[in-house]
């Protein structure tokens, strides 16, 4: 176990433990191929380790691999909810597949500035799921870090493209609603922060009802609470033509719409037919069951660690998105 008076166990006690020489433990612990260690020795210099509970520092690591092996991500000002929370972890298990360390750090206030975040852990990748100036990026690289990428691209003249395009999920849902209606609505939500993936989201929604023959679907700014999303549903039944079928921003979004119907005294999909996005635990209990779009974020996950690891060895990476394979789960709903 570790030192018992809360020092952390160091190489040298390592060494003293298995009454071998510090070098001796960093060639076992570091696998070094150049030298030949007797297998009995191996084993009483790993058993040592497991004892003390000896882990190589950050610092040691990179001094032996030449890069740090941190990716560190960075999170908007996001609600953690269970979909982000899924890719978050989804991510950690992936990068560790590659033994590389995912550690996160959320923008959300209060909080210490961005660049004294990157400078403290050093790391060998950026993987930031929103936007962020250019110039940030230029000094991380500038600092060392090999490799800066944007989940969701650059709002500033297309500088980054993005790894993960949402537009698919906007079509996915005005397609499947297109079968039985003819005037589309758009749930937007009421969080500014949400806009890297809510625009391209509508902008789906938007082309697909331009191929379809569609009027421009309708967008209404969706609150969580029930009165302010009822506003919503007035709107849309007041429309002329009506919306009969709505494509909400996500599962929540898609919720507070089915919360207010009830209110009003309308029922779905009869009155209003309504699709969400990410199928979260409470989509299968609402009234009635919510039909909605599923992302593989494992896929995504998995995709978005091939890049940063593709990207640190050099190798030439893919200009399209991640392949994303969505699916329409159908219920009560629409």
């Amino acid at each position: 176990m570790a030192e018992s008076n809360g020092r952390r166990a160091t190489s040298g006690d390592v060494a003293r433990e298995a009454g071998v020489s510090r070098a001796t433990v960093s060639y076992v612990l570091n696998d070094n191929p150049n030298q030949k260690i007797p297998e009995a020795t191996r084993r009483r210099v790993w058993d040592a380790a497991t004892r003390l509970g000896y882990a190589p520092s950050a610092a040691a690591r990179t001094l032996r691999t030449g890069r740090s092996d941190i990716v560190l991500g960075l999170l908007p000002h996001w609600p953690i909810q269970h979909v982000l929370g899924r890719l978050i972890q989804q991510l950690t298990n992936a990068f560790a597949e590659h033994e590389l360390t995912f550690l996160v750090h959320s923008s959300a206030q209060p909080t210490r500035p961005l660049r004294e975040i990157w400078k403290s852990v050093t790391p060998a990748a950026v993987l930031a799921l929103h936007d962020f100036p250019e110039s940030e990026a230029d000094a991380m690289r500038a600092a060392g870090t090999e490799v800066v990428m944007a989940v969701h691209g650059s709002a500033h003249a297309g500088t980054r493209p993005p790894l993960v395009s949402e537009e698919p999920i906007g079509a996915a849902q005005a397609r499947y609603l297109a079968n039985s209606h003819r005037r589309l609505g758009y749930a937007y939500p009421d969080l500014a922060g949400l806009g890297v993936l809510a625009q391209p989201r509508l902008e789906g929604v938007r082309k697909a009802c331009i191929e379809l023959g569609l009027p421009e679907p309708d967008v209404r700014i969706i609150p969580l609470g029930p009165e302010g999303a009822a506003e919503g549903v007035k709107a849309w039944l007041a429309a002329e033509p009506p919306v009969t079928g709505i494509c909400a921003f996500n599962d929540d979004v898609a919720l507070a719409v089915l919360v207010a119907m009830q209110s009003l005294g309308l029922r779905a999909p009869h009155d209003l037919a309504v699709i969400g996005v990410d199928d979260i635990p409470g989509a299968a209990t609402a009234q009635p069951p919510l039909t909605t779009v599923v992302r593989d974020i494992d896929a995504i996950a998995r995709g978005l660690a091939r890049r940063v690891v593709d990207a640190l060895d050099r190798k030439q990476t893919p200009a399209h998105p991640i392949q994303d394979p969505l699916r329409v789960h159908t219920r009560g709903s629409a």
